[in-house]
Formats: C-alpha cells, structure tokens, sequence
C-alpha cells in the first residue's frame, strides 16, 4: 500500500520535562513532513534525504513481538526507508545509550529485515564534519531558480577545475546570492566536495561529471 497513507505504529509525545525533542522534518525527496522523536532522527532524516536515492520513509512502522532468554519483549523500529534499490529498516540510538536489551532487540530486528529481504541498520553517530556538512548544505535544498543567470557563471568559474568555494562564489555577481546556490547545486550533487572534511570557504568544489557541457 502507499506509503503516504500509513500512520505511525505509536504516536509521538509531547510533554513538559521530557528529556528528548521530537518534531517534523520536511523531506525534498517526498515533498512531505516526517515525525521524529530526537534530534539524532532529524539528522537521519536529513542524511537519508540526501543521499538522493529516497522515494519515501515511514516513522515508526511496525512493532516486532520476539521472545528472548529474558521473556516477551517488543520493538519498534524508528524509520522504514523505501529508496530505489531496497528497503531499509533503521534504529537510531546514540553508541554511549545502546544497552544490553538494545542488542538483543536490534538482532531480533536484524532477522526480521533479512527474512523480508530489507536491509537493517543502526546509526550510532556522525563524524562531526559530516553532520555540520549535511545541516549546512540543507538550508538551501529546496528548488531554487536563477533569474541572474548565475550558473553559467559558475561554471565558467570551474572550467579550469576545482577552486576554493570562497574565490567562485568572489568570481560570480552578486557574491552573497552564489554562496547560496552554491549551496544548492552541492546538495543537488551538480557540484562535489570532500565531505568528510567541514564545508568552509578553503574547501574546493569541482564539477560534477558532464555539468559543465
């Protein structure tokens, strides 16, 4: 069945003193806003988002019943991600908060994903310069539209190779407006950069292959 059409296994709370923070995170990839319990599943989100792959993702989806060596136990995964090479089940939870019941549940899940031919994963973390990297490039992923005629400059800029993000947006009219679409065509993947390394203005941006025909 569609995936837009279903609704999370269990519902999200909101209450005074909760110690996690949950909210909606709008996707470019499916035009829609996605529920999360923590800002650990925003960064998710954003990650899967622009991994460019996404075709939809369900916060939530299913609760798995399993019996351990300790009883009955349950869980509930915290996002199904439908891209368009698999299915991925995926948990998050931050590597100094996994326990031993943590494991047992995340196996039980694995199994679970290997029966139904998905793929399992569980996000422990980021490096540092990768999650600065993606919330920096997201801030201009939305369609963006160029009345100044800025990407012929900007390629222009590039036609000799990569150069330094600050001295292309410095050779583009006006300056502040190319940061922006520079911005957009990284997350857009019509540029490229070292993402394991924090954006900055000393960070070279290249073409990607064929865009500058």
């Amino acid at each position: 069945m569609p995936a837009a059409g279903c609704e999370p296994i269990r519902r999200f709370g909101w209450r005074r003193g909760q110690r996690h923070r949950p909210g909606l995170q709008f996707l470019v990839s499916t035009g829609r806003h996605h529920g999360f319990e923590s800002l650990a599943e925003a960064r998710l989100l954003l990650a899967l988002d622009f991994a460019g792959d996404l075709m939809d993702v369900l916060a939530q989806p299913l609760r798995l019943r399993y019996v351990s060596g300790a009883g009955p136990r349950e869980h509930v995964p915290d996002f199904l991600a439908f891209t368009r090479a698999n299915r991925w089940l995926i948990d998050v939870r931050p590597a100094a908060r996994v326990g031993r019941d943590d494991l047992v549940a995340f196996a039980a899940t694995a199994e679970v994903a290997l029966t139904l031919g998905w793929r399992y994963e569980v996000v422990t973390g980021w490096r540092s310069p990768v999650a600065s990297t993606l919330d920096a490039l997201s801030a201009q992923r939305r369609p963006l539209t160029d009345p100044l005629g800025m990407v012929a400059q900007i390629r222009a800029a590039l036609a000799a190779g990569p150069r330094p993000f600050a001295m292309i947006a410095e050779a583009t009219s006006p300056a502040p407006v190319a940061r922006a679409l520079l911005l957009h065509l990284l997350w857009h993947r019509q540029l490229g950069m070292d993402r394991s390394r924090a954006l900055g203005d000393a960070t070279l941006v290249r073409a990607a292959e064929g865009w500058l025909r």
